[in-house]
């Protein structure tokens, strides 16, 4: 492979419900691509698609100069980017990678300069715009890092985002990911606790629906989450993953020294719920818990 081949593939490790439409749309763009994913069935998936398999993520730098990381957790991240199978095994001067997950930006910002001693740019750029928004290429990409790697990497996120806005320094991206999903993810507690007190004081929950859409307590929260409570759909983006987004929001405000009260709050809600084996559940799956103190339920009309 020419190194200017190899400066215009693209690497992506982690094939799952928001990397693998990411990755598609990659390839639709017309990007070579490399993949690797833990599960070989998705990697395979991809093959029959057109991209090349990688062994690991040291393997994948090898074939490629701009390397993105799509995985769940920060210890993942670390791993794949620089782990003993890490990018840091085979990246080359002049490589940009770009860490989309939504983790802790302190080990982003430790890992910074060890990758920039090998002149190798580490830019942080997590999405928002849940699954929808993956597969028709409409997410929302907060950026943060060297402006001039951004410039370079642009047409790859553009192929998986309709708006990328630059933050600022390695962290400042994840930063704004985390906030907004802050806004979100507390939100979501007290429309559950708000449904779930009008169902026990007997209003009836599909009116409630209906006349908070047109009122003041709408929100995009809202729209997300009630319907998905009143026709009992509890698959999605899983519980898990959200008590982990709220855990860094929380961790962040330590760091500063910023008391933080609602999310704390949230998070042992959410904490409560996996306990009772609905980790594996969509964040609208604590209102389960809420019916069980209530012995109200929250469904819409039959």
């Amino acid at each position: 492979m020419s190194n200017q081949v190899r400066a215009k593939t693209v690497a992506f490790i982690g094939l799952g419900m928001m990397g693998g439409p990411m990755a598609e749309n990659l390839l639709k763009k017309g990007h070579p691509l490399v993949v690797y994913d833990i599960d070989e069935r998705k990697v395979r998936r991809f093959v029959e698609l057109g991209a090349q398999a990688a062994t690991g993520p040291a393997d994948a730098a090898r074939q490629a100069g701009i390397l993105i990381s799509m995985v769940d957790t920060t210890a993942q991240a670390e791993e794949v980017i620089a782990g003993p199978d890490g990018f840091v095994r085979s990246v080359q001067s002049g490589d940009v990678i770009l860490s989309m997950s939504t983790i802790d930006l302190t080990a982003l910002r430790r890992l910074h300069p060890r990758l920039a001693a090998m002149g190798v740019q580490l830019l942080d750029a997590p999405v928002t715009g849940m699954e929808k928004g993956a597969k028709e290429g409409t997410l929302n990409a907060y950026v943060g890092g060297d402006a001039a790697a951004l410039e370079r990497v642009l047409p790859v996120l553009q192929s998986m985002a309709s708006k990328v806005t630059h933050f600022g320094a390695i962290g400042q991206g994840l930063a704004m990911k985390l906030i907004n999903n802050m806004l979100f993810q507390v939100n979501r507690v007290l429309i559950i606790e708000g449904l779930a007190l009008g169902a026990k004081a007997g209003l009836d929950p599909q009116q409630m629906f209906e006349t908070i859409s047109g009122a003041t307590g709408n929100s995009v929260a809202f729209q997300y989450s009630a319907p998905r409570i009143l026709k009992r759909e509890f698959d999605g983006i899983r519980m898990d993953i959200t008590y982990k987004d709220v855990e860094l929001q929380t961790q962040l405000a330590k760091s500063l020294g910023m008391p933080m009260f609602m999310a704390n709050a949230a998070l042992q809600v959410y904490q409560m719920a996996r306990a009772q084996g609905l980790g594996d559940k969509d964040g609208v799956a604590v209102v389960q818990m809420y019916e069980q103190w209530t012995g109200a339920p929250v469904e819409g009309r039959k």
